[in-house]
C-alpha cells in the first residue's frame, strides 16, 4: 500500500532578490519571522530554520518514513542538507549587505542511524572562521538528548552580490 505526502512553498524568486540588500543576519531573521519565504527545499523536506544569530543557526526536522533509505534510516542527503544548511546559514548571518555565499565543499560524518524512533534532531551551525573571501564552519546534528548522530565541515565562499 502506498503512502502519500503534499506540501507548498513559495517563490523562491522573492527570498533570492532580498538576498545582500541587507545583511545575512537580517536576511534570515526575516526567515525566522516569516516576513521571507523558507527555500522550498525546506516544505519538501520539512525542515525549519528555528534561531539564528551571528556566526549561528540551527535548523530541526521531525524524521519521517520519507526520509528513509532502503534500509530502514534517514537517507545520508537528508543528514547532508541539514548539516550544509545550518554551516552556510551560520556564514551566513556574518556576512555584511551586498555579499552573498556559497558551499565549495561539505565533509559529512555519520555517527549513528536516525529513525522515526529518534524524534526531532537539530543541526546547529558556527562558524569557526571567516575570512574576506572564504568561511569554514561546522555543523552539528543532535538528538532530543545532545547525543551526537552526525558532524560537518563546509567551506563556504563569499561573493559580492550583483545589484541590477
Amino acid at each position: 500500500m502506498g503512502r502519500s505526502r503534499t506540501y507548498e512553498w513559495e517563490d523562491p524568486a522573492t527570498s533570492a532578490a532580498a538576498v545582500g540588500r541587507g545583511t545575512g543576519l537580517d536576511f534570515l531573521r526575516d526567515v525566522v519571522a516569516g516576513r521571507l519565504p523558507a527555500a522550498p527545499l525546506a516544505a519538501t523536506l520539512g525542515f525549519t530554520l528555528d534561531e539564528v544569530d551571528h556566526g549561528h543557526a540551527v535548523f530541526s526536522l521531525l524524521p519521517g518514513e520519507e526520509h528513509y533509505n532502503p534500509i530502514g534510516s534517514m537517507h545520508g542527503g537528508v543528514y547532508a542538507t541539514l548539516l550544509d544548511s545550518a554551516a552556510g546559514c551560520a556564514v551566513q548571518s556574518t556576512l555584511p549587505q551586498g555579499t552573498g555565499y556559497t558551499s565549495v565543499d561539505l565533509a559529512v560524518k555519520f555517527l549513528r542511524p536516525v529513525t522515526v524512533d529518534t524524534g526531532r534532531v537539530r543541526a546547529v551551525g558556527t562558524v569557526l572562521n571567516g575570512g574576506r573571501r572564504t568561511a569554514l564552519a561546522e555543523a552539528r546534528l543532535l538528538d532530543d538528548k545532545d547525543r551526537l548522530l552526525a558532524h560537518a565541515t563546509s567551506t563556504c565562499m563569499i561573493f559580492p552580490v550583483p545589484r541590477g
